[in-house]
């Protein structure tokens, strides 16, 4: 299933802002569906991965307790205008997204 992943930057005091947000169910698992009766399966972000110029800065091992559609915020310090930031992430299911943009 098609996922959208958007990200933007931001300086603010020397520091990068880079701002993520995933379009993702984030189901833990243990919700009842309540037309079916049953379990709703789990479906969640494990990994994601921040890059700056194809150097990783930063990873995360995500969990099922993080909100469907999640913003994740990293600062990076060390980058200049027109360096590339990627993000990368992979879910339980091996579902995979990515985006990328360019420090202003």
């Amino acid at each position: 299933m098609a996922r959208s992943t958007r990200i933007k930057t931001r300086q603010r005091s020397g520091v990068t802002e880079v701002l993520c947000l995933i379009d993702h169910p984030m189901e833990t698992g243990q919700r009842i569906d309540p037309r079916t009766n049953r379990v709703i399966p789990a479906h969640f972000i494990q990994k994601l991965i921040f890059e700056v110029n194809g150097k990783q800065v930063a990873e995360a091992d995500i969990g099922t307790a993080v909100a469907q559609d999640p913003v994740f915020v990293v600062r990076v310090r060390g980058t200049r205008s027109g360096d590339t930031i990627r993000v990368k992430w992979t879910d339980n299911k091996g579902e995979k997204g990515s985006a990328s943009t360019f420090v202003a």
